[in-house]
């Protein structure tokens, strides 16, 4: 392996975490008052493809310098231009550098339709005219400056003139790794530099893999608890950490899932309209407070996985769309790049620098974030030329079909870096169409990912438990219908935040029956989703059992956990993430089809499922459920082994608020051929429940 020498940058200045941007009676944006703090420019030897000589630096304050100083190699210039270059966040955007001897600070910005361009801010009262950039002479489109004195918190934003128009555009800075607190606009000088304490995590996380329970507490951030004492405002990112591993510790989820965290100038968007592919929301604090949060949750052993959208960005005028004056992150023809859905702008996937720019940003939040796994939004609505557009609203690709070939590209890509970089991590598509092999590697002709939402489990089986139990026999195939295509994709049993929002109700109010039936219902469908194949996924409230459709603007209401009703389902999804860590035959085989076996799907007339989960080394456990109120006594099942089992789970316990109906500790097996099997046991099914069984000792023969 050959070596290039690159020009790094190291913090000479305080590596704590800095106070939040504090607002300036400016109406053009606000400052920080931080400690100064320089960096120094040095040169390191780091692993390379190949040799490339580094540029010397030389410093200039002048923008008509023949060699102005820069970060960009030769070499980076060339894999920029190629799409190939996935650390553009260490070369673009605004770097604390020392110039000899100078502090100052590098911005670096992709424009190459604009005729000037120029840093703009408090520190030069947004005269466009003090700081005009460097255009650079390799046809990269890429403008730069290095500004003296410019230090940690300073706002600043790009301003352009484009080449053919003469328009002038003041823009946010796509590559800012801080920005100023929504609704302000300007993007914000700051060094992320954080002193990590998860080595132990980041070293071990490799064996949180496919093969290990995965089961996830999605979170909007900005509702999920509030301060009402303080004019309900969310926690901030350190709050979030006092509250929030606790309470994962005590649910037992694997991992959190956070609504996307980037960004946004929208917040009724959930973080879906991102405009910071770089920067942490700074509504919840500082890049840092968000570091300690991740680092707090992996400290106790808890994954974080970020919801990233490379689907779509806003058309907000201070952003990506229109940047330079030109279409130049997304397609200039709107049947290529314009969603009729969401009213945004969709990236050019064709476009080189464009493809850099996204998958360095999904780097990015890896690398410097320690983020543990991406949730990538809206998959389908790249897949596809025609998704959500009538005949003529769209372009036919080379072929005359309906894919498209560049999105399809990029995702491959997309996947391959994740993998090559951190192949100890997860990326999971929300893809709700029927588009092979989105969990195969691309080697396999797959998409690459490492999971994919199972969107038919979701919406079936709601559609199941919305039904009154008189007419469940009629559907029995249902539930039943996931397992034909269950181990065609690495799934993930998801019941989301679309599912609670936007008039569909709350999960506990799309259950039939009186309070006491639709706890029940809940409860059983929590235990068919925990005994299901697959990874888990619930929405928070989803826990407890929120009778109130999910409000973003407002907290969850905690008080119903006074309610036992609702206290016993919080308990009961305790039980059973533990009873799914505990039990490997509930996730050895969470994606293949030699951890799950049919005992019984056809007793319709019973609404009665039975079926058996079994880990690497054979062991079995016996799963059955009763999707009625009507009692089961002495009801037959087959069995494999001749064996006495006992029961370990039990939806309708006492401890959930159940009618307590449950089974001696020692079910024997009889012989006797019953649904195939050679042996068959005799247990009372309780009603609207889930019933878990293991053999404890073999009989003999």
């Amino acid at each position: 392996m050959t070596k290039k020498k690159e020009i790094a940058i190291e913090s000479a200045a305080n590596k704590k975490s800095k106070p939040l941007v504090k607002e300036n009676k400016s109406t053009k944006g606000s400052q920080t008052k931080a400690k100064k703090g320089a960096v120094k420019v040095q040169i390191k030897e780091v692993n390379s493809p190949k040799k490339v000589a580094a540029k010397k630096v030389k410093n200039t304050l002048s923008a008509n310098t023949d060699a102005p100083f820069s970060l960009f190699s030769e070499f980076d210039i060339f894999l920029f231009k190629q799409g190939k270059h996935y650390k553009l966040f260490e070369k673009f955007g605004a770097h604390q550098v020392q110039v000899d001897g100078k502090n100052g600070c590098f911005f670096a910005v992709w424009a190459p339709s604009a005729s000037q361009a120029a840093v703009i801010g408090n520190f030069n009262g947004w005269n466009s005219n003090q700081h005009q950039m460097n255009q650079r002479s390799d046809g990269s489109g890429i403008w730069e400056i290095f500004v003296e004195g410019i230090n940690q918190g300073e706002v600043y934003k790009y301003f352009f003139i484009n080449a053919q128009t003469g328009e002038k555009l003041e823009k946010f800075d796509p590559y800012a790794m801080y920005a100023e607190v929504p609704p302000k606009t300007a993007s914000v000088v700051y060094d992320i530099d954080y002193k990590w304490n998860d080595l132990d995590w980041m070293q071990t996380r490799k064996n949180k893999n496919l093969q290990s329970p995965i089961s996830v507490y999605e979170i909007h951030f900005g509702s999920w608890r509030r301060v009402p004492e303080e004019d309900n405002r969310p926690l901030t990112y350190r709050e979030m950490a006092t509250w929030l591993v606790p309470y994962i510790k005590e649910t037992g989820f694997t991992h959190v899932e956070f609504l996307p965290l980037t960004e946004h100038p929208f917040y009724g968007s959930w973080g879906y309209q991102t405009v910071g592919y770089f920067s942490p929301t700074s509504r919840y604090g500082a890049p840092q407070d968000l570091m300690y949060l991740i680092e707090q949750l992996h400290l106790n052993d808890i994954g974080v996985i970020l919801d990233w959208v490379p689907s779509h960005f806003p058309m907000d005028s201070f952003a990506l769309s229109n940047f330079d004056g030109t279409c130049l992150y997304e397609h200039s023809d709107p049947r290529k790049g314009y969603h009729p859905d969401w009213k945004s702008s969709i990236f050019n996937y064709g476009r080189f620098e464009v493809r850099s720019f996204l998958i360095s940003s999904a780097l990015f939040w890896l690398e410097k974030y320690h983020i543990d796994g991406l949730r990538v939004d809206a998959v389908a609505s790249m897949l596809y030329l025609d998704y959500s557009r009538k005949q003529g609203e769209w372009i036919p690709n080379e072929n005359g079909g309906n894919e498209n070939l560049e999105a399809v590209s990029f995702l491959k890509e997309l996947n391959e870096q994740v993998y090559l970089n951190f192949p100890d991590v997860h990326t999971i598509a929300e893809e709700s169409t029927a588009w092979p092999m989105v969990s195969r590697p691309t080697a396999m002709g797959g998409l690459g990912f490492g999971m994919k939402w199972m969107m038919g489990w979701m919406n079936d089986s709601l559609d199941y438990f919305s039904k009154n139990p008189i007419y469940r026999e009629f559907h029995q195939g249902q539930l039943s219908f996931s397992l034909h295509y269950a181990f065609n994709e690495n799934f993930v049993l998801p019941l989301s935040h679309d599912e609670v929002v936007h008039g569909k109700g709350s999960l506990i109010n799309k259950m039939p029956g009186n309070d006491w039936e639709k706890f029940a219902n809940l409860r059983l469908l929590y235990t068919y989703m925990f005994t299901h194949p697959g990874a888990k996924l619930l929405f928070m409230g989803c826990e407890f059992g929120q009778y109130r459709e999910w409000n973003h603007e407002s907290s969850l209401d905690w008080h119903v956990l006074e309610n036992p009703f609702n206290n016993g389902l919080k308990k009961l999804v305790a039980d059973l993430n533990q009873l799914y860590k505990n039990q490997k035959a509930l996730y050895h085989f969470n994606f293949s089809k030699e951890g799950f076996e049919w005992i019984d799907y056809n007793d319709a007339h019973n609404s009665v499922f039975s079926y058996i989960r079994k880990d690497k080394e054979g062991n079995e456990l016996i799963v059955i459920g009763n999707f009625t109120p009507i009692v089961r006594h002495n009801y037959k099942v087959g069995v494999n082994q001749q064996a006495v089992y006992t029961e370990i789970f039990n939806s309708d316990d006492k401890a959930y608020e159940g009618s307590g109906l449950n089974n001696s500790n020692e079910i024997p097996a009889k012989k006797g051929n019953q649904h195939g099997k050679s042996y068959s046991i005799e247990i009372d099914l309780p009603p609207l429940a889930m019933i878990v069984l293991k053999p404890v000792k073999k009989l003999i023969k």
